[in-house]
């Protein structure tokens, strides 16, 4: 059994972490999937549980699992167990809660039901997904789509980062079997119900009395490749009539998809590209756009991007689609009234809880309040009160759901 000794908050726990991939420059966050700074938070993350006296083990895809309690043993008796947990890593530049908040706020939830001498009915377990934003490889939540087999291994494996490298290559660059990677049933089997904290991605509850709120669904979204073509030239020699420039077609891509966008009542973002050979003093050869659209309407989203292509005259590549994902209803209720009749709320942020519910396990997400809203920064923030009432809403949960 665990032992039970001192809680350790939330906030200590993020502390311990607080300086893993922080950029000198920004302030900001570059925890990106199987680099070295990925690797001290992945070892943090078994120092942790292991201080709780969990057992870690890993999937296929190198998510990691702590279990507290014989998940097998639950599945074979029909009765599989309760997981918590986010993911630890970051987009550039991102904030300390988005992800880690959710890990940490796992970590203390579990170490208060100990300190109270709690005995689970259900195993509950505690998870750390890895490459949940896809900072590196392009496509969110790669560690539960591979899991569920919504993105197949050779699919995965075959992505690459901003420098060429893929993803096998980088796996096998951190010691790891790329061979090995590849959809889990093993451990989708062990998960009855996933319930995911975050930090609020927007100002739903800024101002009103509630630090935390329960998820009800997740918006559709999708992410779009757009590649233009030109000649590279001497920006100072060559007349503006002779140029072939491809960077005015990413301009239009990018005024263009605010428009459509706005038209269609979504949002749309141009916010990756890359520019070859990218010299300040050279006319572009070739630019890329990532284009990441989202709204509460799916047809209004998937109609974004043939609009952009007709009026660009180009075409787009599809990376990644994720229909209108609903959490359990049912579920989503009854945890709002456990928890004093806190707000129920859809997000337009994608999240593992997403892909695991869309894959059919009964899941639900808290949100814990953002006072500015502002989320993918450096100025993320979330008052030290309002992840402690996280960390209480979580346990409530845990306690309710694995008693």
């Amino acid at each position: 059994m665990p032992s039970t000794g001192q809680v350790t908050t939330v906030n200590r726990l993020l502390d311990e972490i607080a300086d893993v991939g922080r950029a000198d420059d920004t302030g900001g966050y570059r925890r990106f999937a199987w680099t070295a700074d990925d690797a001290s938070l992945r070892e943090w993350f078994v120092g942790a549980v292991e201080s709780l006296g969990l057992d870690v083990t890993e999937d296929r895809v190198g998510n990691q699992w702590a279990w507290w309690g014989d998940p097998d043993a639950a599945v074979t008796r029909g009765d599989p167990g309760v997981v918590t947990g986010s993911h630890l890593d970051s987009v550039p530049d991102g904030g300390n809660y988005d992800g880690p908040l959710g890990v940490a706020s796992s970590l203390a939830a579990v170490g208060v039901l100990q300190a109270e001498g709690f005995v689970p009915r259900r195993p509950i377990g505690i998870v750390n997904f890895v490459d949940e934003e896809g900072a590196r490889f392009g496509v969110a939540c790669s560690g539960s789509r591979v899991l569920t087999g919504v993105l197949t291994a050779d699919q995965a494996l075959g992505l690459e980062d901003a420098d060429g490298v893929s993803m096998a290559d980088a796996l096998r660059a951190a010691g790891r079997t790329p061979e090995h990677v590849g959809r889990d049933d093993e451990t989708l089997v062990r998960i009855g119900t996933f319930v995911e904290l975050h930090v609020e991605q927007g100002r739903e509850l800024a101002g009103t009395k509630h630090a935390v709120a329960v998820g009800s669904s997740i918006w559709p979204h999708g992410r779009w490749r757009f590649d233009f073509e030109g000649e590279a030239n001497h920006a100072g020699t060559t007349r503006l009539v002779d140029r072939d420039d491809p960077m005015l077609e990413l301009a239009a891509l990018i005024t263009s998809a605010r428009e459509v966008a706005a038209d269609l009542g979504c949002v749309a973002t141009v916010g990756k590209v890359r520019v070859l050979p990218n010299g300040v003093n050279a006319i572009p050869s070739q630019v890329t756009g990532w284009l990441d659209a989202r709204g509460a309407d799916e047809d209004a989203v998937r109609q974004i991007v043939p609009l952009l292509e007709a009026r660009l005259q180009a075409t787009a590549t599809e990376e990644s689609w994720t229909g209108d994902t609903a959490f359990d209803g049912q579920l989503a209720q009854s945890l709002a009234t456990l928890l004093g009749d806190v707000p129920i709320m859809g997000t337009g942020a994608g999240h593992d809880a997403g892909v695991l519910a869309s894959h059919g396990v009964r899941a639900a997400m808290l949100f814990v309040r953002n006072p500015t809203g502002v989320s993918h920064s450096p100025a993320e923030h979330a008052d030290d009160a309002d992840c402690e009432a996280g960390v209480t809403a979580l346990t409530t949960v845990l306690r309710r759901l694995a008693g």
